[in-house]
């Protein structure tokens, strides 16, 4: 079997690669030419697949720019970015140009499904009508599903190799010839009744996150003035056997789908009359964190007499989770800009982000020179192999993550 797939990127190519490990040809399409021609030669841009994983399959994998290449696919899966416009609303920019690309090289027989998250509706009212300018029907010339992404970049154990996949075909068989597909390379397929069905599993899932994270975030700055320590407080309620999942605050959501996926759905419920405040206020919250912690680093630096303006804030971290290189909606990007707005001396500590462009900054390499030249060292991203506790004990810390308690603990 040959398999097409549309984008690339943290999705598109770990699927690429999962295919070519099974034995199947994939073709691999993206608009980016740089990105392609690293791939070619052999070089990864995603942190969860190595080089070498490309090359033990390179015999399997083709990368390409040219759309055409999609009509010798069995199957297309899209993968493409679903961000929102600057008024918070969802860009079907790309997921709609890489359809109409698609249609112009669509043939019977083909499966297509759409992996890119979005709102419920999506996959039969826009990219349907799309594919089916071709004069084929779907459900009886081609077969058309959804099948949201489900990746967790940098986490170990958690892949697509050991994660269930949810798949809604807009016809029985077309869910029958996707569950088909990706028994190849998942254990688990989950087969529900519709597209729609699948969209909203995929928000639900990700506003669920959301909303609790929301919750503990607002807990924390409750705490913070009450003062009590948070994290204490989630360790002990965390004991509960049943009736409690522990999520933990943090300096705010970033990532490719938190900050962004709740308000597909908020968007797609005004057309029902719909308010839903509960999402809503959930990213109220959290969109607030940076500035929350702003005031935390803020109060550090007055205790020992400083003014936030000429101090030297270094901030440790600026991926939106530990362990990956993806700075998409970091809530240290907006720290960064609300201290330099202040007047500070920003500096940053990035293993696995060596420069940001937008900002005019390159990571410190010195880590240990960095810290004890620093006013405050400021822990926004606890990336594994950094000695935080070390840190803590040496420098003024505002810990945004927990990570140091322990730490403080032992010093008094």
């Amino acid at each position: 079997m040959t398999v097409g797939i549309v984008g690339l990127g943290y999705v598109g190519l770990p699927l690429a690669v999962a295919f070519a490990e099974a034995g199947h040809d994939v073709i691999g399409l993206d608009s980016n030419a740089t990105r392609v021609e690293h791939l070619q030669a052999g070089t990864s841009h995603v942190e969860d697949i190595s080089d070498e994983q490309l090359a033990a399959v390179a015999c399997r994998l083709e990368f390409t720019t040219m759309t055409r290449r999609l009509a010798l696919a069995d199957a297309v899966l899209i993968c493409v970015p679903t961000p929102l416009t600057p008024q918070r609303e969802p860009d079907l920019g790309p997921l709609l140009g890489a359809a109409g690309a698609l249609a112009g090289v669509l043939r019977r027989g083909q499966l297509v499904v759409l992996e890119s998250t979005t709102y419920p509706g999506t996959t039969r009212e826009r990219l349907l009508p799309l594919l089916e300018e071709t004069g084929l029907s779907a459900g009886r010339d081609f077969h058309l599903a959804f099948s949201p992404e489900r990746v967790d970049p940098g986490s170990i154990g958690r892949s697509l190799g050991t994660t269930p996949k949810i798949v809604g075909g807009l016809t029985p068989a077309c869910t029958e010839r996707a569950c088909a597909l990706y028994a190849e390379v998942c254990p688990q397929v989950v087969p529900v009744s519709s597209p729609e069905t699948a969209e909203m599993a995929k928000l639900l899932e990700n506003i669920f996150r959301s909303v609790n994270i929301a919750l503990v975030n607002e807990l924390a700055m409750l705490a913070d003035r009450m003062d009590i320590d948070i994290w204490e407080v989630v360790d002990a309620a965390a004991t509960k056997p049943f009736g409690f999942m522990r999520f933990d605050p943090g300096p705010g959501m970033g990532g490719h789908c938190l900050p962004v996926d709740p308000f597909y759905l908020t968007w797609k419920a005004r057309e029902y009359d719909v308010a839903t405040e509960f999402i809503e206020l959930a990213g109220k919250v959290n969109q607030t964190m940076p500035y929350f912690c702003l005031e935390k680093i803020e109060r550090a630096l007055n205790d020992d007499s400083r003014a936030v303006r000429g101090s030297r804030v270094l901030i440790l971290g600026v991926a939106y989770k530990g362990g990956v290189g993806d700075t998409r909606e970091s809530p240290a990007l907006k720290i960064i800009e609300a201290l330099r707005e202040r007047g500070a001396e920003v500096s940053y500590h990035d293993p696995y982000v060596p420069a940001l462009p937008a900002l005019g900054l390159t990571a410190t390499e010195d880590l240990d020179a960095a810290v004890a030249e620093a006013d405050v060292a400021v822990i926004v991203t606890a990336h594994p192999g950094i000695d935080f506790h070390a840190i803590a004990r040496s420098a003024k810390t505002v810990d945004l993550r927990g990570v140091t308690r322990a730490a403080v603990v032992s010093a008094a």
